[in-house]
């Protein structure tokens, strides 16, 4: 059986940026031994891909079949390329473009995991009304562009604290490129205003309300 590498370029469209899609295929080229990179489009997310062909295909498979949970795949596209030698696989900065033709996942409701954290006295986010990570939170009404990437969303106003840095950088963290991702230490927090908006010294804003 012929182990040489080649190299296909792969097109997805759909509801594939802001629900962990390039953390998935971030990993899922590692389960496969596969070489490349991926990034976010103004059509969706394009990733090129090195290694055998069976490789490839089985990756492929997995795509569609164990996609994030938020995720919708409209459309994939693949093609031959030339083999460029990539020594790792890695995820690259976004690339707008003039057309913009991918989906948006609307705001999502708290996950079972980060609702064990919001409950758990001992979590750091314990409480926090802004938890989310890659399965839940906000999307459709913090973005102001595509690509979907943190400096185009409303988050850019916030940046991220060491731990929160941390769990975006690892591909093993469920907040692994979480565009949304904060804590009370670094992240929007609730206040109270008057008609005039004024602010309404308040412990808690939620519980004065």
């Amino acid at each position: 059986m012929d182990e040489s590498s080649v190299a296909r370029r792969i097109e997805i469209n759909g509801i594939v940026q802001g629900v962990g899609f390039r953390p998935f295929v971030f990993q899922l080229a590692a389960r496969h031994a596969l070489l490349g990179q991926v990034a976010n489009t103004a059509e969706g997310v394009s990733l090129e891909l090195e290694g055998p062909s069976r490789s490839i295909d089985a990756f492929i498979e997995d795509l569609t079949r164990k996609k994030p949970p938020l995720a919708h795949i409209v459309e994939v596209h693949q093609h031959d390329i030339p083999l460029a030698g990539y020594t790792d696989f890695r995820i690259t900065p976004s690339r707008a473009a003039a057309l913009r033709a991918t989906l948006i996942s609307p705001d999502v409701t708290v996950c079972e995991d980060c609702r064990r954290e919001l409950f758990d006295p001992k979590d750091r986010r314990f409480g926090y009304p802004f938890i989310n990570c890659t399965n839940c939170g906000p999307r459709y009404t913090i973005i102001d562009d595509i690509p979907y990437d943190r400096p185009k969303t409303s988050m850019r106003h916030f940046k991220m604290c060491a731990l929160c840095q941390a769990e975006y950088d690892d591909p093993m963290d469920r907040r692994f490129h979480a565009q949304p991702n904060a804590c009370p230490d670094c992240g929007p927090r609730v206040a109270m205003h008057d008609h005039l908006r004024r602010t309404v010294p308040a412990a808690d804003p939620i519980a004065r309300t």
